[in-house]
């Protein structure tokens, strides 16, 4: 059971796999560093001031009332929406580059085939033939 799990660690897809979640993780607090320190005070800006990672009403009276927090559900979605825009960027030019290199491969012109060797006897046989 240990060397099945030695060979599953192993394999590329799993370790592709791996440096991409820590990548991702990395890339996330990147994100929401934009958006808290970048975006956040230029829609502030236009909005009069209004941060809205505070805003949200509260269900119910006193300090320990539960607190329907929209505006961090806005923040959310402005760092998943950055983060959608740049994977699909990535993609794109990854896909780019793909196509660019399969159709250079298309465009390469194939080298004319030499003859075989059995057309290279023939011939061979041809003129011998001639020559007696």
């Amino acid at each position: 059971m240990l060397k099945e799990f030695k060979d599953f660690i192993a394999k590329g897809n799993v370790m592709d796999m791996a440096v991409g979640i820590i990548i991702g993780a990395a890339f996330t607090a990147i994100v929401t560093s934009l958006v808290n320190d970048l975006v956040n005070p230029i829609i502030s800006l236009f909005t009069g001031g209004i941060d809205f990672s505070g805003l949200g009403v509260r269900l119910g009276e006193g300090e320990d009332a539960a607190m329907f927090a929209y505006g961090n559900f806005i923040m959310a979605l402005i760092n998943f929406l950055i983060i959608a825009w740049v994977v699909f960027m990535l993609v794109k030019m990854v896909n780019r580059v793909k196509d660019s290199t399969t159709k250079a491969e298309e465009a390469a012109p194939e080298e004319p085939a030499g003859p075989t060797a059995e057309e290279l006897l023939a011939e061979i046989r041809d003129a011998l033939k001639t020559k007696a």
